[in-house]
Formats: structure tokens, sequence, C-alpha cells
């Protein structure tokens, strides 16, 4: 009988077997999860860091950085003395927490190990280079193209001791990776990484390091920084609770109605520019590595804020961060120390800093973008220093202001008075009449919703000594920066009855609240919608009701009324083209007939009439050949369906 055939080792292939494969413990499938997909090579290339168990990964990319030396053992247990042995006590997945508080693991244990699993030893030279620089370990994180929300919201000084800790481990695993005799790396994965940095690995398939200032641990003890170079202080101070307890208050003694918000930062301009000094450095440091890092692929500032803030105002405030919210919460920011820093760009670029009316400086930050993207490299790191100098002082939150998106109310408002103008009516700055039909609507609004102010529109307008009867016309007021949102149905009612018991010059109904798109149907198709009048007419020869009879036979007369001379001053001059539909007389007197009129909106009832000294043509002067004019004007009805009638 032959000799039984030797069974090859576990995880190992024959001797010459060309899909021989490194040494990789087997582990079962359920301890991969979703890594199990991941080829080999690929798990490999990212440092082990994608999808498995941190605890596992963890092992495994240490040992497999670091071959041949033993893996870690667990606190307390023996060192294994071969790789089988190392390859048997591999932990399962994955660990249990143990109940009660846990002490925080100690340094270079595979939990601490997994908190920075999102960095890969590609991301070590530039994590030592920001930080030997000045850098925060958030912007740090930005750099490192690192998308872990939950990353950046952990507390600055686990961050920056995780980071030093990450560079420590590092390189003792490079340490300790020359000793001894070692199996050849897998020649794929050689061969991946010589077509990618063919000049920038060791041995071992390491990536070289940046050589440290001093000694090895120069970049561990010169790390610590006051204020980041970067982000000059937002990801740090401006990150921790007593901030975010500060924005809350302010947010909560304005006292708003509010059941979600919106987070928004306005950021010194200066940033801009101290990012791309970064950004070249760092573009240069892995471009010796055979690496590139697009301008596009860095976290973008107020992202990583935002995914910081976010949860922390959530909690504070009860209610959920929605970017589609109508409550505001922003923060403006500011660094005096740094202001100067951008007028290099206007010398370089000065077709993108253009003065405007409502800025108090050029230097915005869409013109320091703008002026970003022309300026070359060469010329830009010929002016700021790269890296970015660091700064003495953090930024400044300069104002920390709340506002509600505006509520939209809408009715219907019936004017009875002859000496009430729509609007405030101010001439030179002289008030003629001591009140408005927009004013003794709004200040009810005003003081319920509480604005800071509002904007009146109408279905077109009525002079100041012209009633407006029947269903009223259709207004709408929009209320600026409102504390107070929410009203029921019953409220609204109690408010358009407060309205109507203040005056006996108008009356409001079917008050609504309504949408900013709704008050668009207001507006819509508005020349194309009908008006009903009312005219007293007078006329300076005596006439007969034979006379005027001859009016309500007419039918779609069409005008050309040239702009009235009393609306001049604020109407450009033109001839518009406008149609009677219908008239119906009333005989009264000799001199006196009321004409009742159908038009198309926006006809020019008065000049109708007299004839406005021939700008209107035809008009009723003309038709009944003698002077006429008009004594007494009512709007009866303004056919717009809108808004919608209510059970009042």
């Amino acid at each position: 009988m032959a000799a039984a055939r030797p069974q090859p080792q576990p995880g190992r292939r024959r001797a010459g077997d060309p899909r021989r494969r490194p040494l990789v413990p087997r582990l079962p499938r359920t301890h991969w999860k979703a890594g199990a997909t991941v080829p080999a090579s690929r798990r490999f290339s990212q440092g082990l860091g994608g999808g498995g168990c941190d605890a596992i990964s963890a092992s495994l990319r240490a040992r497999l950085w670091a071959r041949p030396g033993p893996a870690r053992p667990p606190a307390g247990a023996a060192a294994p003395s071969n790789r089988a042995a190392t390859r048997s006590a591999a932990p399962p997945c994955p660990a249990q927490p143990s109940a009660g508080p846990a002490a925080r693991p100690a340094p270079g244990s595979d939990r601490e190990l997994s908190s920075m699993s999102s960095l890969t030893e590609k991301d070590k030279p530039i994590v030592q280079l920001l930080l030997n620089t000045g850098t925060c370990p958030r912007c740090i994180f930005r750099f490192c193209r690192v998308g872990s929300q939950t990353l950046y919201r952990h507390p600055y000084k686990d961050l920056m001791k995780d980071l030093k800790e990450f560079l420590k481990n590092n390189q003792q695993k490079e340490d300790t990776a020359g000793f001894g005799v070692v199996d050849p790396p897998c020649k794929r994965i050689r061969l991946e990484y010589t077509e990618e940095v063919p000049d920038d690995l060791n041995q071992n398939g390491v990536l070289k390091q940046i050589p440290l200032v001093n000694d090895d641990n120069a970049a561990v003890e010169n790390s610590t920084v006051e204020v980041c170079n970067v982000c000059l202080g937002i990801l740090q101070e401006f990150c921790e609770a007593d901030f975010v307890k500060r924005v809350c208050e302010k947010v909560n003694s304005a006292d708003y109605q509010f059941t979600s918000f919106v987070f928004s930062v306005s950021l010194p301009p200066q940033l801009s520019v101290r990012e791309r000094a970064a950004w070249l450095l760092v573009k240069q440091e892995m471009g010796k590595l055979g690496l590139s890092l697009a301008k596009d692929d860095i976290v973008q500032l107020k992202e990583a804020y935002k995914w910081i803030i976010h949860p922390q105002l959530s909690e504070e405030l009860g209610v959920p961060a929605d970017g589609k919210s109508l409550f505001e919460v922003s923060v403006v920011f500011a660094h005096p120390e740094t202001d100067e820093e951008c007028r290099f760009l206007a010398t370089a670029c000065p077709d993108c800093f253009k003065p405007a009316k409502n800025k108090q400086s050029v230097f915005t930050r869409m013109a320091v973008m703008k002026a970003l993207e022309k300026i070359k490299e060469e010329d830009f790191l010929k002016h700021f220093p790269c890296p970015p100098c660091s700064p003495k002082n953090l930024c400044v939150a300069l104002e920390i202001q709340c506002n509600n998106g505006a509520v939209f109310v809408a009715g219907r408002y019936n004017k009875y008075s002859r000496n009430l103008p729509q609007t405030p009516w101010i001439i030179d700055g002289e008030r003629k009449l001591e009140s408005s039909v927009e004013e003794l609507i709004s200040e009810h609004l005003m003081a319920e919703f509480k604005a800071d102010s509002f904007t009146f529109s109408s279905s077109g307008r009525e002079d100041v000594d012209v009633r407006t009867l029947g269903n009223g016309r259709p207004f709408a007021i929009e209320l600026v920066n409102p504390r107070r949102i929410h009203f029921t149905a019953e409220e609204m009612k109690e408010l358009q009855q407060t309205i109507n018991n203040s005056s006996d010059k108008i009356q409001v109904r079917d008050l609504q609240l309504v949408t900013r798109e709704a008050i668009g149907r207001m507006k819509e198709g508005e020349e194309e919608k009908t008006k009903t009048y009312s005219a007293l007419v007078w006329t300076d020869k005596a006439i007969q009701k034979e006379d005027i009879a001859f009016l309500d036979d007419i039918k779609e007369l069409k005008l050309d009324q040239k702009t009235p001379l009393r609306v001049l001053h604020r109407r450009p001059l033109a001839v518009r083209c406008r149609i009677i539909h219908t008239m119906k007389s009333e005989y009264i007197d000799e001199h006196h007939f009321r004409l009742h009129l159908k038009t198309q909106a926006g006809t020019y009832i008065k000049e109708f009439v007299h004839g406005d000294f021939g700008r209107t043509k035809p008009n009723i002067g003309s038709l009944l050949n003698r002077t006429a004019d008009i004594l007494e004007l009512d709007v009866e009805s303004v056919d717009v369906d809108w808004p919608p009638a209510l059970d009042n």
C-alpha cells in the first residue's frame, strides 16, 4: 500500500503551487461578515479595515504588517510559540461587551486600534506630517478622506491620543518587522504594490516613513497644538458641549415654535486659503508615495462640523435636524487675527473681487473660492506659507442667530370707508392719512405670530376713495421670521374676529394659513380675470333715461388706455388695451345715473368715465357726446377663486 500523502497545513498550499497564497488564518465565514465577499488582496491593501469584526481585523492587520513577529497576546496570556499556535489563538468574533462600565483598553490593544480602523498604513505619513505642522485630528481625518461621521464625534482628547498611538504602534510594528527570517510576501500582492508605488515600499511591503524630527517620538511629542492651523479651532473648541449649550440657550431664549431645525455655518473666507495650502502640502507628500489627492476628495469643513454638531443640538433641543426644516439656527464665525490673509488674491486675481452694495468687504467666501480656482499653484505658493502657520487665537462666534421660515396668511377684505388707502399713504416722508387696510389687518397678525416684519399683497388695489364690497378682495400677508407658527382653525377664526372688532372701516373673511406656492394662484392670470364695478356718473347736460339706454346693449367694448395722469409718477407710460365686457345703466335724475360694469382686470374705471383728457378712448363722455365725471366708485366683486371659502 502506498504511503498516505501528507495533508497540507490549513491556510497553506504545497510548494510550487501557482495558487499559493500568503499565510492568512482561516476563520469561519461568520467571523468575516461583510468582509467575506472582499478578496484577500483587497483586504490586505486596505489594511483589513473593510467590514469585518473590529477585534479580529485589527489583530490580523497587526500580524500581517509585522510578520514574522508574533501577534500581540491578550493581557495575561502566554505568547504563542509558533505561527500554528498563533492561528489557533485567534479570538472568536465578535467579542461580547462586558456588563457595566469597562476600563479604557490599554494602548495598542485590538479595541484601541479599531478606533482608528478608518485610517490605513498609507495614511500614516499624512497623519504624521499634519500633526507635525499643527493640524487638529479632525482636519487630519478630512485630508485622509475619512467618511465615518461617528469617528469625528469622539472627544477631541481621545482622538489626539488615538492618533499618537496609531503612529506609535505602526512605528513599533515596522521596527519589529526586520527581525528574523521571513516568508516572502504573496507574489500577487507584491506585484500589485509594485505597480502602484514601486519606489515607496520597504522589503516587508510597508510604506516608507517621513523621517521624524530628533527621534522616533518627535511627532507624538510635538503634535499637541493649541489652535489648528487649518480650521482655526472650528473643529476643536466649537465642537464641545459648552458651545452647544450656548447655542441652545440662545435658541430657547428666543421663544420660537419649531418641530425640527436646520443648522447653517458662515466661515471666515481665509479658511479656504488655509485649506488650499494644507491640500498642496498633502498632495506633494502623497505624490512622493505615488498617490494622489484631489481637492474634492477632502471632506468639507462645514460637512464635518455638522456631523459633530447635529446630534448634540438635536439632543439638547429635543427635535431632529432636517435639511428641509423652516427653522434655521446659524452661527457666524470670524478670525480677526488672519483677516489679511486673503489680500494677496486681490492682486493675483483682481477681477474676482468687485465691490457689492450689501457687502462690507470684497473678500467674500465666494469671491475667495473663485480666486483660488483661478490662481496657479506656483503663484499661490509664492504668496502663502505651506503649511500654513499656526495662529495664536481661536475663531470667535460673532453671531448666533435663529430664523423661522415665513408664514403666509390669506383671506378677503371688505373696505367700507372712502377715506382709507389700501397701503400707507406717505409722500416725501409725510403721512397723509392715519391708517390703511394693510395696517389694520397686519398689526393683529404681527402681534399673534410675533413676526419681525411683513409683506402685504393683493389681487389688484382700489383708490383711497373707492369701497370694496361683495365677497371682498383677495389678499395675502407674508410674516417674516415668526416666533409662533402653529394655529388651529378655531384660533384663526378668533383672530379674524379680533381684526373685525377692531375697526368699522374694514372686515376680513376666510382668514387662513396658506403656502408660498398657493399665493401664486392669486396673481396667476390676473389680467384675464374679471371685476365688477358700480359707478355714480354725473353729466353736464341733462339726460333722460332713453339717452343712456343704449349703453346696456354694448358688449365687449375695446378701450385704448394711455397711462393715467394720476399714476404716471409710478407707472411707465404705455397704451394698454382693455375690454368692457358688459354695462348696465340705472337712471337717477337729469344729471346722475349709476353704471354697473363688468370689465377686464386692470381697467381704469375713472378714466373710462371722464376720458382723462382724451387719454382713454372711447369713454362715457364721448359715447354720450357730453362731459361726464365720476362721483363714486365701488368694487362689487373680484372674480378670483382664491383663497378657498371657509365656513365663517
